[in-house]
Formats: structure tokens, C-alpha cells, sequence
């Protein structure tokens, strides 16, 4: 085994079967995953997405499927625990997020696959929310206070059916396991929203208080939200970024507050650029990620553990 893990990401080169690797080495992985905050295993043999199935169930943690998440994103499962990556269109960029932040369920680790990499473009961009907090804070300690007191809520509009060509395009019956809007208010009341129907059959949604500051069991604190995807990308007919994100007390969050964030976050991200065979794990607690736009055929898929 090589492997580089005191850089960012850690990158762990090998041959043969990885399935077999992370089962022998977990341990291992763990302690460079903590320290890390991403690997990126290459060389190893995972020909297609059944050996990618088989990669997620040797690491030997309980899955965290899409069906019960509350992704907003539009995926389809190739096996029961393994799908497809957000499925915008290839233009459109996904900014950096931690996996789901923006709902009261969400994932603590993700695995990702390259089955086909992009004939140009399509990099997985990673950014240690730790450091840009550490930074933020330094440059604005009032505003780090407020966001780890108050915390943040997040409106968002779901369709009444699947919207692909919208990062935002799930519809609330997927997104909430929901045939009926009787279903469908019954499951956001048991999660704390508020909601309001829409004419069209959407439905406008608003997240109880949700952290945008987390403190990990060693002490760290990691910029752990949905904020900077929110003001940079979730925009669609549907919805406006401006109005899509407020503090625990419901007054704004303004483009002027994110503004040092973004830009720290722009500087310390690592564009991952995808190989053909490729796995990657991110921590979602330590880690964001997103894709830049790409040209050619594409096909990323991921698995989540709980």
C-alpha cells in the first residue's frame, strides 16, 4: 500500500481487489479517513458498479439509502445501496455542500465511484470545512457566533414530479416517501417543517432549526451546512437562492455575510479529477464536495453510510 494520507485528500494507491483491502484494513483506513477528511483510492480493480456494491458492503457500516433520504437531488439506484450522482445537466455546476445539511437527516460518510470519466471537466471539488471555519473565524468571529448559536433554516420548493434539469429537482413525493399530500404533511410535521401548497401542486417547504456549526467528538468545528451551495446554486424556477436560507430567527442571511466564506472556501478546494476505476470516501462531517460542469459523457456514482 501507498499511501499520501498526511496530504489533502489522503491518496492511497494499490492494485487487485479493494473490497478485500478496506475489509483487511479498516482500521487503517478509519485513522487516515479521520485524519484526512478524504481518500482517494486508485489502481485497485473495481471494474463496475457490482464491484462498487461490493466495495461498500466489505467497509462494513450500515447504509444510508436514498429512498428514505431527503435529498433534493434527482438519483436513480443501480443496486440497492449504490446510485447515481446528482443527475443535472452537465453545464450546471453543484457547489459545495455537505451531503444533505440542509435536512435533519444526513449521512456521516460517502463513497463515491468513477465508472466513466468526463471527457472534460467533471471534477468532485473538496474543501475542509474545518479550515474554512478557522479562517471565517478569524476574520469574523461576530458572525461565527451568531451562525453557532442561532443556527439556519432552509426553504426549499419541491415539484409535484421529478425535475432533472434542476441540482433542486426532486419531487416532494420521492423526497418524502409520500403518494398522498396527506402523506406528505404528515411526514414534514413529524420532522419540524412548516410547509405551504403551492398552485401548481409544489410545495414550499422551511427546515426546522438545523446546525451550521458542528462540533466533531474530537473537539473540532467544521462549517457544516448547506449555505454556500444554497447562495450559489439553488436557483430554478422554483426557487430563489436569496430567499432560501435564513438564521434560527428567521432574519436573512445576506450575500455580504457568505461572502468571505465562499471565497475561503474557493481557495482552499481541491478539484479531484476523476480516473476511470476510482473510489473516493469523504467524511461528511469534515469534508464538502460538489461537480464542476463537464463535457461528455459522465457517470459518478455514490453510496452513503449512516
Amino acid at each position: 500500500m501507498s499511501s499520501e494520507a498526511n496530504e489533502f485528500p489522503g491518496i492511497i494507491e494499490g492494485q487487485g481487489d479493494l473490497a478485500g483491502f478496506l475489509s483487511a484494513n479498516k482500521a487503517a483506513v478509519d485513522e487516515a479517513l479521520d485524519f484526512a477528511g478524504a481518500l482517494l483510492f486508485r489502481g485497485f480493480d473495481v471494474p463496475d458498479p457490482q464491484a462498487f456494491d461490493a466495495v461498500v458492503e466489505s467497509y462494513g457500516e450500515e447504509g444510508f439509502t436514498y429512498e428514505d433520504s431527503l435529498s433534493n437531488a434527482v438519483r436513480t439506484n443501480v443496486t440497492p445501496r449504490v446510485f447515481t450522482a446528482n443527475e443535472a445537466p452537465p453545464e450546471t455546476e453543484i457547489f459545495l455542500h455537505h451531503e444533505m445539511a440542509q435536512t435533519p437527516l444526513y449521512p456521516s460518510k460517502l463513497f463515491f465511484y468513477c465508472e466513466i470519466a468526463a471527457g472534460e471537466g467533471g471534477a468532485t471539488p473538496l474543501c475542509r470545512s474545518d479550515w474554512v471555519l478557522e479562517r471565517l473565524e478569524q476574520r469574523d468571529e461576530t458572525l461565527v457566533e451568531r451562525f453557532a448559536e442561532q443556527g439556519v433554516r432552509y426553504t426549499n420548493v419541491m415539484p409535484s414530479a421529478d425535475d432533472a434539469g434542476s441540482g433542486q429537482g426532486r419531487s416532494w413525493g420521492s423526497t418524502l416517501s409520500a403518494a398522498t399530500r396527506e402523506d406528505a404533511e404528515r411526514r414534514l410535521a413529524e420532522l419540524g417543517y412548516d410547509w405551504e401548497w403551492q398552485d401548481d401542486d409544489a410545495l414550499r417547504a422551511t427546515t426546522p432549526v438545523l446546525p451550521a456549526i458542528r462540533t466533531l467528538p474530537d473537539g473540532r468545528r467544521t462549517f457544516f451546512n448547506q449555505l454556500i451551495a444554497a447562495f450559489r446554486g439553488w436557483a430554478d424556477r422554483r426557487n430563489d437562492p436569496s430567499k432560501s436560507v435564513t438564521f434560527g430567527d428567521g432574519t436573512p442571511i445576506t450575500g455580504e455575510q457568505m461572502a468571505e466564506a465562499i471565497a475561503l472556501a474557493d481557495e482552499l478546494t481541491y478539484d479531484l479529477a476523476w480516473q476511470q476505476g476510482d473510489v473516493a470516501l469523504v467524511d461528511n462531517f469534515l469534508v464538502m464536495h460538489g461537480r464542476r460542469p463537464f463535457r461528455g459523457k459522465r457517470r459518478v456514482l455514490a453510496s452513503l453510510i449512516s
